[in-house]
Protein backbone atom coordinates (compact mmCIF):
# COMPACT_ATOMS: atom_id res chain seq x y z
CA UNK A 1 0.00 0.00 0.00
CA UNK A 2 2.63 2.65 0.99
CA UNK A 3 4.30 2.01 -2.91
CA UNK A 4 1.18 2.76 -4.31
CA UNK A 5 0.61 5.86 -2.17
CA UNK A 6 4.87 6.67 -3.01
CA UNK A 7 4.75 5.76 -6.52
CA UNK A 8 8.50 5.00 -7.88
CA UNK A 9 7.93 8.52 -10.28
CA UNK A 10 7.16 10.57 -7.38
CA UNK A 11 9.75 8.98 -4.60
CA UNK A 12 12.68 9.67 -7.33
CA UNK A 13 12.28 13.23 -7.32
CA UNK A 14 11.42 13.95 -3.39
CA UNK A 15 14.56 11.47 -2.53
CA UNK A 16 16.80 13.85 -3.29
CA UNK A 17 15.50 16.82 -1.33
CA UNK A 18 14.99 15.57 1.73
CA UNK A 19 17.46 16.18 4.69
CA UNK A 20 19.56 13.79 5.93
CA UNK A 21 19.09 11.60 9.09
CA UNK A 22 20.14 12.81 12.49
CA UNK A 23 22.78 10.37 14.25
CA UNK A 24 22.46 8.59 17.00
CA UNK A 25 23.67 9.77 20.05
CA UNK A 26 24.16 6.20 21.79
CA UNK A 27 25.27 2.64 20.72
CA UNK A 28 22.22 1.16 21.51
CA UNK A 29 19.95 2.31 18.77
CA UNK A 30 16.59 1.35 20.45
CA UNK A 31 13.50 1.24 17.62
CA UNK A 32 14.89 2.09 14.11
CA UNK A 33 13.72 5.04 12.33
CA UNK A 34 10.74 4.85 10.22
CA UNK A 35 11.75 5.29 6.44
CA UNK A 36 11.22 8.22 4.92
CA UNK A 37 9.19 6.87 1.93
CA UNK A 38 6.95 4.39 4.34
CA UNK A 39 6.45 8.18 6.43
CA UNK A 40 5.80 9.87 3.26
CA UNK A 41 3.42 7.32 2.33
CA UNK A 42 1.16 8.15 5.31
CA UNK A 43 1.25 12.04 4.56
CA UNK A 44 -0.08 11.01 1.16
CA UNK A 45 -3.06 9.13 2.47
CA UNK A 46 -3.89 11.77 5.21
CA UNK A 47 -3.95 14.27 2.14
CA UNK A 48 -5.87 11.58 0.13
CA UNK A 49 -8.45 10.61 2.42
CA UNK A 50 -8.96 13.29 4.93
CA UNK A 51 -8.51 10.82 7.72
CA UNK A 52 -7.23 12.30 11.56
CA UNK A 53 -3.35 11.49 11.65
CA UNK A 54 -4.44 9.41 14.90
CA UNK A 55 -6.95 7.47 12.61
CA UNK A 56 -3.94 6.47 9.95
CA UNK A 57 -3.80 2.63 10.05
CA UNK A 58 -0.60 1.75 10.69
CA UNK A 59 -1.15 -2.05 8.96
CA UNK A 60 -2.12 -0.54 5.89
CA UNK A 61 0.54 2.55 5.64
CA UNK A 62 3.08 0.74 7.41
CA UNK A 63 3.69 3.76 10.18
CA UNK A 64 1.56 5.56 12.86
CA UNK A 65 -0.05 8.71 12.11
CA UNK A 66 1.97 10.31 14.37
CA UNK A 67 5.41 9.51 13.14
CA UNK A 68 4.08 10.73 9.30
CA UNK A 69 3.17 14.20 10.80
CA UNK A 70 6.26 14.52 12.35
CA UNK A 71 8.48 14.23 9.19
CA UNK A 72 5.64 16.30 7.59
CA UNK A 73 6.89 19.22 10.29
CA UNK A 74 10.29 18.44 9.82
CA UNK A 75 10.80 18.71 6.01
CA UNK A 76 8.00 21.64 6.03
CA UNK A 77 11.10 23.34 8.23
CA UNK A 78 13.31 22.20 5.38
CA UNK A 79 11.69 23.68 2.71
CA UNK A 80 11.69 20.49 0.83
CA UNK A 81 7.80 21.40 -0.64
CA UNK A 82 8.27 23.79 -2.55
CA UNK A 83 11.23 22.61 -3.71
CA UNK A 84 9.72 19.80 -5.50
CA UNK A 85 6.98 21.50 -6.77
CA UNK A 86 9.55 24.04 -8.38
CA UNK A 87 11.35 20.87 -9.97
CA UNK A 88 8.26 19.56 -11.41
CA UNK A 89 7.51 22.75 -13.09
CA UNK A 90 10.92 22.50 -14.81
CA UNK A 91 10.06 19.07 -15.87
CA UNK A 92 6.99 20.50 -17.07
CA UNK A 93 8.55 23.20 -19.13
CA UNK A 94 11.61 21.04 -20.91
CA UNK A 95 8.89 18.70 -21.85
CA UNK A 96 7.09 21.91 -23.52
CA UNK A 97 3.88 21.20 -21.76
CA UNK A 98 3.70 24.72 -19.50
CA UNK A 99 2.30 27.55 -21.11
CA UNK A 100 3.02 30.88 -19.10
CA UNK A 101 1.69 33.32 -21.61
CA UNK A 102 -1.37 33.35 -20.51
CA UNK A 103 -2.55 32.59 -17.00
CA UNK A 104 -5.60 32.33 -14.32
CA UNK A 105 -6.06 33.91 -11.02
CA UNK A 106 -8.10 33.14 -8.51
CA UNK A 107 -9.57 32.36 -4.86
CA UNK A 108 -11.77 29.58 -2.78
CA UNK A 109 -12.59 29.37 0.60
CA UNK A 110 -12.38 26.46 3.37
CA UNK A 111 -14.27 26.19 6.17
CA UNK A 112 -11.35 25.83 9.08
CA UNK A 113 -12.46 23.64 11.84
CA UNK A 114 -9.95 24.52 14.25
CA UNK A 115 -8.05 28.10 15.56
CA UNK A 116 -4.74 29.26 14.04
CA UNK A 117 -2.53 31.43 12.30
CA UNK A 118 -4.58 32.48 8.81
CA UNK A 119 -8.21 32.21 10.61
CA UNK A 120 -10.83 34.79 10.27
CA UNK A 121 -14.25 35.30 10.01
CA UNK A 122 -16.18 34.11 6.22
CA UNK A 123 -17.50 37.22 4.70
CA UNK A 124 -19.54 34.38 2.95
CA UNK A 125 -20.70 31.99 5.76
CA UNK A 126 -21.78 33.77 7.98
CA UNK A 127 -18.68 34.90 9.74
CA UNK A 128 -17.62 31.21 10.52
CA UNK A 129 -14.54 30.54 11.03
CA UNK A 130 -12.48 29.97 7.68
CA UNK A 131 -9.44 30.02 5.58
CA UNK A 132 -8.76 30.95 2.04
CA UNK A 133 -6.79 28.81 -0.68
CA UNK A 134 -5.54 31.59 -3.18
CA UNK A 135 -3.69 29.75 -6.76
CA UNK A 136 -1.91 31.14 -10.15
CA UNK A 137 -2.18 28.77 -12.70
CA UNK A 138 -0.78 28.19 -16.36
CA UNK A 139 -3.02 28.11 -19.87
CA UNK A 140 -3.77 24.60 -18.72
CA UNK A 141 -4.35 24.94 -15.33
CA UNK A 142 -1.20 24.06 -13.64
CA UNK A 143 -0.73 25.44 -10.46
CA UNK A 144 2.81 27.96 -10.48
CA UNK A 145 2.10 29.07 -7.10
CA UNK A 146 -0.01 28.83 -4.24
CA UNK A 147 -1.18 30.14 -0.91
CA UNK A 148 -3.07 30.44 2.62
CA UNK A 149 -4.98 33.34 3.74
CA UNK A 150 -7.51 34.29 6.23
CA UNK A 151 -10.89 33.80 5.35
CA UNK A 152 -11.43 37.57 5.31
CA UNK A 153 -8.50 38.57 3.41
CA UNK A 154 -9.27 40.31 -0.22
CA UNK A 155 -8.44 38.36 -3.01
CA UNK A 156 -6.42 40.98 -4.71
CA UNK A 157 -4.28 41.53 -1.93
CA UNK A 158 -2.71 38.19 -2.95
CA UNK A 159 -2.20 38.79 -6.99
CA UNK A 160 1.49 40.35 -6.29
CA UNK A 161 2.47 37.68 -3.69
CA UNK A 162 1.39 34.82 -5.80
CA UNK A 163 3.20 36.19 -8.84
CA UNK A 164 5.98 36.76 -6.83
CA UNK A 165 5.96 33.44 -5.23
CA UNK A 166 6.46 31.98 -8.99
CA UNK A 167 10.46 31.29 -8.90
CA UNK A 168 12.05 31.59 -12.45
CA UNK A 169 11.50 28.46 -13.98
CA UNK A 170 14.53 27.23 -16.38
CA UNK A 171 14.39 24.20 -18.54
CA UNK A 172 14.65 26.05 -22.55
CA UNK A 173 16.76 28.37 -24.28
CA UNK A 174 16.53 31.88 -23.17
CA UNK A 175 16.26 33.63 -19.74
CA UNK A 176 13.42 30.82 -17.05
CA UNK A 177 10.00 32.26 -17.09
CA UNK A 178 8.56 33.76 -13.86
CA UNK A 179 6.33 35.92 -15.19
CA UNK A 180 2.88 35.45 -17.83
CA UNK A 181 2.34 38.34 -20.64
CA UNK A 182 -1.36 38.34 -19.67
CA UNK A 183 -3.27 37.63 -16.57
CA UNK A 184 -6.89 36.70 -16.54
CA UNK A 185 -9.20 37.28 -13.19
CA UNK A 186 -12.49 37.78 -12.27
CA UNK A 187 -14.48 41.05 -10.75
CA UNK A 188 -12.25 40.82 -7.36
CA UNK A 189 -9.58 41.49 -8.89
CA UNK A 190 -10.58 45.19 -10.71
CA UNK A 191 -8.60 47.65 -8.84
CA UNK A 192 -6.94 50.09 -11.07
CA UNK A 193 -4.21 50.11 -8.82
CA UNK A 194 -3.23 46.72 -9.04
CA UNK A 195 -3.81 47.28 -13.36
CA UNK A 196 -1.43 49.61 -13.10
CA UNK A 197 1.29 47.68 -10.72
CA UNK A 198 0.42 45.12 -13.66
CA UNK A 199 1.32 47.00 -16.58
CA UNK A 200 4.74 48.39 -14.81
CA UNK A 201 5.43 44.61 -14.56
CA UNK A 202 4.94 43.87 -18.25
CA UNK A 203 2.33 41.86 -17.93
CA UNK A 204 -1.51 43.09 -19.77
CA UNK A 205 -4.21 42.62 -16.91
CA UNK A 206 -7.16 41.00 -18.17
CA UNK A 207 -9.81 41.79 -15.52
CA UNK A 208 -13.89 41.51 -15.48
CA UNK A 209 -14.95 44.60 -14.74
CA UNK A 210 -16.94 45.36 -11.58
CA UNK A 211 -20.71 46.16 -12.85
CA UNK A 212 -20.34 45.36 -16.22
CA UNK A 213 -22.66 42.78 -17.60
CA UNK A 214 -21.68 38.81 -18.18
CA UNK A 215 -20.30 37.66 -21.48
CA UNK A 216 -16.85 39.61 -21.69
CA UNK A 217 -15.18 36.57 -22.51
CA UNK A 218 -12.70 36.38 -20.33
CA UNK A 219 -14.29 33.07 -18.61
CA UNK A 220 -13.33 30.98 -21.69
CA UNK A 221 -9.55 31.39 -20.65
CA UNK A 222 -9.77 31.72 -16.91
CA UNK A 223 -12.23 28.79 -15.82
CA UNK A 224 -9.24 26.32 -15.74
CA UNK A 225 -8.09 28.18 -12.44
CA UNK A 226 -11.41 26.90 -11.01
CA UNK A 227 -10.75 23.19 -12.35
CA UNK A 228 -7.34 23.75 -10.41
CA UNK A 229 -9.34 24.44 -7.23
CA UNK A 230 -11.48 21.00 -7.96
CA UNK A 231 -8.32 19.11 -8.71
CA UNK A 232 -7.04 20.39 -5.53
CA UNK A 233 -10.25 19.92 -3.43
CA UNK A 234 -10.28 16.06 -5.03
CA UNK A 235 -7.69 15.90 -1.79
CA UNK A 236 -9.82 15.45 1.21
CA UNK A 237 -7.92 16.97 3.90
CA UNK A 238 -7.71 20.21 1.53
CA UNK A 239 -11.39 20.76 1.60
CA UNK A 240 -11.42 21.72 4.91
CA UNK A 241 -8.48 23.23 7.38
CA UNK A 242 -7.75 21.00 10.20
CA UNK A 243 -4.23 21.77 10.86
CA UNK A 244 -3.74 24.40 13.43
CA UNK A 245 0.00 25.36 11.76
CA UNK A 246 -0.42 27.36 8.60
CA UNK A 247 2.96 26.07 7.94
CA UNK A 248 2.09 22.12 7.61
CA UNK A 249 -1.60 23.17 5.47
CA UNK A 250 0.38 25.06 2.82
CA UNK A 251 2.81 22.30 2.53
CA UNK A 252 -0.09 19.99 2.12
CA UNK A 253 -1.21 22.53 -0.21
CA UNK A 254 2.25 22.47 -2.09
CA UNK A 255 2.50 18.54 -1.92
CA UNK A 256 -1.12 18.26 -4.00
CA UNK A 257 0.07 21.35 -6.78
CA UNK A 258 3.33 18.94 -6.98
CA UNK A 259 1.27 15.85 -7.47
CA UNK A 260 -1.14 17.44 -10.09
CA UNK A 261 2.48 18.40 -11.85
CA UNK A 262 3.50 14.97 -11.99
CA UNK A 263 -0.17 13.99 -13.31
CA UNK A 264 0.29 16.50 -15.82
CA UNK A 265 3.76 15.31 -16.93
CA UNK A 266 2.48 11.58 -17.25
CA UNK A 267 -0.30 13.02 -19.53
CA UNK A 268 2.23 14.60 -21.48
CA UNK A 269 4.06 11.67 -22.33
Amino acid sequence: MSVDLVPDELWERIAPLLPPHPARKHRNPGRLRVPDRVARAGIVYVLRKGVAWRDVPSQVVGCSGVTSWRRLRDWTEAGVWPQLHQALLVELRVAGVLEMDDCAIDGSHVRALKRGEHVGPSPVDRARPDSKHHVIVDRHGTPLAVSLTSGNRHDVTQLIPLLDAIAPIPGLRGRPRHRPKRLFADRGYDFDKYRRLLWKRGIKPLLARRGAAHGSGLGRTRWVAERTFAWLHQFKRLRMRYERRADLHQSLLELACSIICLRRLRSSG
